[in-house]
């Protein structure tokens, strides 16, 4: 959900990344990755990598998808992971399993240098919505692609249509004033919602055969060892990370109880005993580069 965030917005800043919030993502990597696993698994699906082929991973985070990816490729495979994150990028190092071949790199692959025509796939889970001129940026991308390779990544659709951000953001619209919405095409988690501008933008950047396709799945956030548990943990991790944390970042402790509780009520009314299941909707998209 971060790479490439080159605009220094008041929501998304290159910085954080090398700050708070990437400590806390690295702090809740285990849960955040299994709210966007299956979500991966779709675009893993769709992408098809196999033996031997050389890998992108765009915004790969701790690695989660770089290292099923390396598992795909296999040891006459390549699977580089790019992230703007330092953290995040020490923490896919600590944990990446012994028996497969993947490296890591800190850099914005929208505007890095990248070797020319090395790659067979670019591959992003929720990796690719916040570059500043994303028709650029896929353009320069596409040039690292072999003749023929695959582009495909997974990207959020419309916040009204995900459970994370409408859940705890309704829950205290009548506690703090509602921030202005966000323009649906400035750098952010859902600046790929619209179809239509999406299927634009890979278009001036030089793809062809694209392929937007819906994809609608449970989320399990937050866990624990019962209901009540998993609720708390659920609420935990709307302060810690997404758009809650921040608009609650200044606020006074006795407001941020109230939301808390608010929040809470909001996340009661999903089901689920271990983990809280909210709705989440998202673009699986492939595309390719046109052969020389």
């Amino acid at each position: 959900m971060r790479q490439a965030e080159t605009v220094e917005s008041p929501i998304h800043k290159v910085s954080d990344w090398n700050g708070s919030t990437g400590d806390n993502w690295v702090s809740n990597q285990m849960r955040l990755d299994a709210m966007l696993e299956v979500f991966g698994t779709e675009a893993l699906a769709a992408a098809a990598p196999t033996a031997g082929e050389h890998v992108l991973d765009i915004g790969c985070g701790a690695g989660a998808t770089s290292f099923e990816l390396a598992r795909k490729v296999g040891p006459d495979g390549q699977v580089l992971g790019v992230d703007i994150s330092q953290a995040l990028l020490d923490q896919a190092r600590r944990i990446a399993p012994a028996d497969i071949s993947v490296s890591f790199e800190r850099a914005d692959a929208g505007e890095a240098p990248l070797p020319q025509a090395a790659f067979d796939l670019l591959f992003s889970r929720f990796g690719v919505m916040f570059f500043d001129d994303p028709a650029r940026a896929f353009a320069h991308m596409r040039r690292a692609l072999k003749p023929g390779g695959r582009l495909a990544f997974v990207c959020w659709r419309r916040a009204a249509e995900n459970d994370w951000v409408r859940l705890p953001m309704g829950a205290i619209e009548d506690l703090i004033p509602t921030p202005p919405p966000p323009d649906p095409e400035a750098p952010g988690p859902f600046s790929f919602g619209d179809r239509d501008r999406m299927e634009s933008i890979l278009g001036q950047a030089g793809f062809a055969d694209v392929a937007i396709l819906p994809f609608d799945h449970g989320i399990p956030f937050g866990r624990g060892e019962n209901r009540d548990a998993a609720l708390d943990d659920a609420v935990a991790m709307a302060f810690a990370v997404g758009p809650l944390s921040r608009a609650l970042a200044d606020q006074p402790q006795d407001l941020r109880a109230r939301a808390a509780s608010a929040v809470r009520k909001a996340f009661a009314q999903r089901p689920g005993e271990t983990s809280v299941m909210i709705d989440g909707a998202a673009w699986i998209v492939t595309a390719r580069n046109p052969a020389a």
